[in-house]
């Protein structure tokens, strides 16, 4: 294989995922875990009032922000608006049900919205950004139940998680969570019927030791999700096609119910129950992938050195109106985001190509490029030296020799 020409490799950069140190240091890094619970109908009940007091919170500190703003008043923040619902607990019995955490993450998560509305209309006002700034509104109860973070005291077992207020809440999935490690934090939340828990745990972890495996280039698709250099490649499960027809009759279904009765509360959660699954297939099988790629667990030499990925504008994909529900269905941004934390934890560099680069049209045998190139076009002739190749794989082996 011939080396590609020099202006084709000044358009790529290198994106190290970790600096690796070969002595083996130990270093504090924060990994995140999420698991469902195994409630009973008191613990949901319970649940439910923390979810609906973070929500209280934060519609509480958004009224009296713009009410101070109105008057020129300064603006109250997290502690002034969290002291004054202290004052308000005894003409409001309800608030003693739920644990301090609810009220005080609540405002703290208004805090942060603000933050970052200021920081858009910032970079608005500089040019370096586009669309909406994001200001904070108000949370209905009507679109989602929502959720609750937890600090301090939170212990954690191998079948069960222990929350502030909250107490022993069993785990249907044992041993996974961690054991040992400072949980900074802990997040209840509910999703189509069913509650989930996220932990964020600072552990003591070792440097990994550099991958010396081959180099792996990876094209992503629609037809399959990634075709690697190697000759893997790897399915698309196509999610969203599969249960469309579905889902539209469940869409249906619950439009046609009356609003506010209990039948449409029924098909609104047959229909979530949907979304979800949609959403757990495609998670799932990018998992599968990308670790079967970045191969964690197995020996140094058997690792890849190198992944090579493709820096895609999906934002701009997207706006293909005959291909947006595909290109939405595939996850690339996903499959992007799980490279690149999975390969720091393995030792693993990534190497992002250009979006510029012209890998599905170059010849992989002879560097020929074929301008006249379509998307319909599967297969990769090469007039030069007369190479017959999958069009997907012609554009892995590109991306591999980019690295070489």
């Amino acid at each position: 294989m011939t080396s590609l020409p020099p202006l084709a490799k000044a358009v790529i950069f290198w994106y190290i995922c970790s600096t690796f140190n070969t002595e083996g240091e130990e270093q504090e890094m924060v990994h995140g875990y999420r698991g469902e619970l195994d409630l009973n109908n008191a613990q949901k009940t319970l649940c439910r009032k923390h979810a609906g007091a973070a929500r209280w919170a934060f519609n509480y500190g958004l009224r009296r922000k713009q009410e101070a703003y109105k008057a020129g008043a300064k603006t109250p923040t997290a502690i002034d608006l969290h002291r004054d619902i202290n004052a308000l607990k005894p003409s409001e019995p309800w608030m003693y049900d739920v644990s301090k955490c609810a009220f005080q993450e609540g405002l703290r998560d208004l805090d942060a919205a603000f933050k970052h509305f200021f920081r858009k209309c910032r970079l608005k006002k500089e040019g370096t950004w586009k669309g909406k700034c994001g200001y904070p509104r108000f949370k209905s109860r009507k679109k989602a139940i929502g959720g609750a973070r937890f600090t301090g005291s939170i212990r954690v077992f191998p079948d069960a998680i222990q929350l502030p207020r909250l107490g022993m809440l069993r785990l249907k999935e044992h041993g996974y969570f961690p054991l040992n490690g400072k949980i900074s934090s802990a997040t209840i939340r509910e999703q189509a019927g069913r509650w989930f828990v996220s932990i964020c745990v600072h552990e003591q972890a070792k440097d990994p030791q550099p991958a010396r495996g081959d180099v792996i280039g990876v094209d992503l698709g629609i037809k399959r999700l990634a075709t690697l250099s190697d000759g893997r490649t790897f399915e698309n499960p196509k999610a969203l096609r599969k249960k469309l027809t579905t889902l539209q009759r469940l869409s249906r279904r619950q439009s046609r119910k009356a609003k506010g009765s209990r039948n449409r509360q029924k098909a609104k959660q047959r229909l979530s129950r949907m979304h979800a699954r949609i959403a757990n297939v495609r998670q799932d099988a990018l998992h599968q992938a990308t670790a079967q790629i970045v191969a964690r667990t197995k020996p140094d030499q058997e690792r890849p050195r190198v992944i090579v990925l493709e820096d895609l504008n999906i934002a701009g994909m997207l706006k293909n109106r005959r291909l947006a529900r595909a290109i939405a269905d595939v996850g690339m941004y996903e499959f992007k985001r799980q490279i690149l934390y999975k390969a720091e934890q393995a030792g693993v560099k990534v190497l992002l190509a250009s979006r510029w680069e012209p890998s599905s049209k170059t010849c992989s045998c002879c560097g020929w490029i074929n301008e006249a190139l379509t998307l319909s076009d599967r297969v990769f002739v090469c007039l030069e030296c007369g190479s017959v190749q999958d069009r997907d794989a012609n554009a892995a082996n590109n991306l591999a020799a980019l690295a070489q």
